[in-house]
């Protein structure tokens, strides 16, 4: 008997899924859509031949994180996908593999994999190269297990820091949201997709505005703003790093859910954009427009909404896209076309994958490729480059090696769990038990004796960091003062005789991330508040208070209100939720083996009142007109978008714009140089900002366009020559058509949003000029 020619690798992959579909049964293409929960098919911790009969026996298009939903190692990851990819290909009819999906915010998230400081804290190395490493170890992890798609990156541009998926996000800008999402995207697809891993850009669009700063609640977005702003990191995704998938998001947008909206997942995404991968839901996101934004009658009218808009894939079970689906079609309410068109997307990419040719994966190498030692430098390396210096006091830091006593005091000094983000994978192993109780909201079965592991991969907390770093001379005293969240003093007493008793004291505070109900950063953890949780500003002032100079190290996920803490505490470090080496990177910079030079990727309030406070804010915004102030403080955020200290200095001279004049379609260099002025080696990120001195539209009173991270010698200069191209300045004028005004351009260049330290003009001549078909996304860079 002839095979079929889905069969035959040297097929075109076009004929290949038109041959596959043309034999599929409705029920065998209503399988392709939606997916199944790894403990779904699950008797204790072995596959289930009949759960599978049950669950997948007409096919299945997902398996829900196989790693990131158990407790496997990386070898027993590998022989269940083996495992559950046999059965697909020998039990089912037509023998599709499955996709299998999994989290891969801070890493992949699962056990024994790198886990990479918090995606806040990546933004805050400003190093594109560093994110594309990154993408590429998860990569390499997830595919030695048999998983196919990543369900990160976040490209929401966040700027309420009441929001608690502010961690997940790369920050308050457009442009370096963009340009770090898009590198992130690059080194997890790869160039072969029989090797890469799907890229999920998320949540689309508009997430990370929400009213309030609550979770799934509404977004209030101009059109405008909307395209500029928001969109665009997920337009650079799409036109610049050919992003496989795109997830919609929770919420609504002028009364219509992102899940329902034909204008968002049709006519823009792939009408306009010519995105030709898969639309996931995001988990539930489906069942929600009927039981949560009440858009839907019902799962079957759910279901017709999300399908006919564009939505190709349930995630995470069958739920709407099941018996639901199937009724609707049998109706007549929905065309069995609008399937074939989603599971034509689902095919083409299982083929491009290599899965009909080799599903399986090697048991026996999977371990291997699990937090190597080079693996865990790049995670060292992310971690130090992120940590910002907000103060730095009569040169308090860095601690002397030699120093005779130091006391290590605060909740988040001596512990592990702490310094990992919310989409790590003991966290969302909390997360899952905690669901599995609260059926009202999540329609999710029970996971069979999942258990919490914290010791998923070695990690250190920083009490240890900093007695493995300092002198066997040194006595350190260490007490934790407090809880993260509770209101007890008790400990209190021993924190202050700890820090009487020392040189100098290193308190440790900030957050508890994750998704569950004692935490204070992460996903469905909003505040109202943006002060330190708990009472440990508390601990703070009554350390201080001792007289012992004092070093706060933040570990958090958001920016925070710490106005009294700014203004009286010699030191600061922000160290964001650093990761497996995160400890070890705080004692770098703490006692001076690394000179700090992150940038914060998003502006600190100085109260919840200013939110949402983001630098590149129209000419009439960021002040009160015409006193500028608020009558309670400063209209300024307490630090800047692009702000960070090192223990040296930087000078900017010579800028030089290359030509003064250009068109549309032109491109201008904008050179300056930099130098180090200092006593040390250190990291500079030179940032360029450009402002439309004047236009139709009222524009930003700063843009960054480009940033270059640099390593500068004392004494060492260099020169950072961005080349600009006009079409990167448009924007969408009153007919929102996407143009290239005339004009004047003014340029600044400087270590911050506030701190410019060199700036100049060009103009930009003709006529204005419509250039949708040509837009331009990012700078290009020469360092000499």
């Amino acid at each position: 008997m002839q095979k079929e020619s889905y069969l035959d690798a040297n097929q075109p992959v076009k004929k290949r899924v038109k041959n596959l579909l043309s034999l599929m049964t409705l029920d065998e293409k209503i399988a392709q859509l939606s997916g199944i929960w790894v403990y779904e098919i699950l008797e204790g911790k072995q596959f289930s031949d009949n759960k599978a009969d049950s669950l997948m026996g007409h096919g299945i298009g997902q398996i829900t994180r196989l790693g990131g939903a158990s407790n496997f190692d990386p070898t027993v990851s590998a022989r269940m996908a083996n495992q559950i990819q046999r059965y697909l290909v020998a039990n089912t009819r037509l023998g599709v593999p499955a996709i299998i999906h999994e989290e891969a915010c801070s890493g992949y998230m699962a056990k024994g994999a790198t886990c990479f400081p918090q995606t806040i804290g990546v933004a805050s190395t400003w190093d594109s190269k560093l994110a594309e490493e990154m993408g590429a170890v998860i990569k390499e992890q997830m595919r030695s297990v048999g998983a196919h798609q990543a369900l990160a990156p976040v490209l929401d541009v966040s700027r309420d820091a009441r929001w608690g998926r502010v961690e997940e996000t790369f920050g308050e800008d457009p442009y370096l949201v963009s340009k770090m999402g898009t590198s992130y995207i690059k080194g997890i697809q790869d160039s072969d997709w029989k090797q890469g891993v799907m890229a999920t850009g998320k949540h689309f669009v508009g997430y990370g505005i929400s009213e309030g700063g609550m979770n799934w609640a509404p977004a209030d977005i101009s059109q405008r703003e909307m395209r500029e702003v928001f969109l665009m990191p997920f337009e650079a995704a799409v036109k610049e790093a050919g992003i496989a998938s795109i997830m919609a998001g929770y919420h609504e947008l002028d009364g219509i859910p992102c899940h329902s909206s034909k204008e968002l997942l049709t006519d823009i995404l792939r009408n306009q954009w010519g995105f030709d991968g898969l639309l996931v839901s995001d988990y539930f996101g489906i069942n929600m427009l009927y039981d949560y934004h009440h858009v839907a009658k019902d799962k079957d009218h759910a279901a017709k909404l999300a399908l006919e808009s564009g939505i190709d894939v349930e995630l995470p079970s069958t739920d709407c896209y099941g018996k639901s689906l199937k009724a609707v079609v049998e109706k007549g309410l929905v065309k069995e076309s609008v399937i074939d068109t989603a599971v034509m997307r689902i095919l083409k990419i299982k083929f491009l994958l290599g899965l009909f040719e080799n599903p399986y994966v090697d048991e026996e190498k999977a371990a291997k490729v699990f937090d190597t030692p080079k693996q865990r430098a790049l995670a060292h390396e992310i971690a130090q480059k992120s940590i910002v210096l907000l103060k730095n006091q009569g040169d308090l830091l860095p601690i002397r090696k030699d120093i005779a006593s130091i006391a290590v005091i605060g909740p988040n000094a001596d512990t592990v769990r702490n310094i990992i983000g919310d989409y790590a994978y003991p966290c969302h192993v909390e997360a899952l038990i905690e669901m599995s109780k609260n059926t009202e909201v999540f329609n999710t079965p029970v996971p069979e004796k999942l258990e919490l592991i914290d010791s998923f991969v070695p990690i250190s907390s920083i009490l240890k960091g900093i007695k493995d770093r300092v002198s066997r001379d040194t006595t350190v005293h260490y007490a934790k003062g407090c809880d993260v969240r509770n209101d007890s003093r008790d400990g209190f007493t021993e924190a202050i005789e700890a820090a009487k008793k020392s040189e100098v004291a290193v308190v440790v505070v900030g957050d508890k991330s994750g998704l569950v109900e004692d935490c204070t950063s992460g996903e469905s953890r909003d505040r109202a508040c943006l002060n330190l949780p708990g009472i440990q500003e508390e601990l703070v002032r009554a350390v201080y208070e001792t007289g012992t100079p004092v070093i706060v190290v933040l570990i958090n996920g958001r920016p925070l209100s710490i106005k009294w803490i700014a203004e009286n505490i010699p030191a600061v470090l922000e160290a964001w939720l650093p990761g497996e080496e995160g400890a070890c990177a705080v004692a770098d910079i703490l006692f001076g083996d690394y000179n700090p030079g992150g940038k914060l990727p998003i502006s600190f309030p100085r109260s919840v009142g200013q939110v949402p406070v983001y630098y590149n804010h129209k000419p009439s915004g960021g002040r009160s007109h015409w006193k500028g102030d608020y009558v309670e403080m400063s209209s300024k955020p307490l630090f800047p978008f692009g702000y960070g200290l090192s223990y040296t200095s930087f000078e900017y001279n010579n800028m030089v714009i290359i030509p003064k004049s250009t068109s549309w379609d032109g491109q201008v260099e904008i050179s300056v140089d930099v130098k180090n002025t200092g006593s040390h080696t250190g990291d500079e990120i030179v940032q360029l900002y450009v402002n439309d001195m004047q236009s139709e539209i009222t524009r930003p009173v700063k843009e960054l366009k480009g940033f270059k991270r640099v390593t500068l010698k004392p004494g060492e200069k260099k020169t950072i020559t961005f080349i600009l191209s006009i079409a990167q300045l448009g924007f969408y004028n009153k007919d929102m058509k996407y143009v290239v005004e005339p004009g004047t351009i003014k340029v600044m260049a400087g270590s911050s949003s506030e701190d410019i330290q060199s700036t100049g003009e060009f103009e930009i001549t003709g006529e204005a000029t419509e250039i949708s078909n040509v837009k331009r996304f990012f700078t290009s860079i020469r360092v000499k």
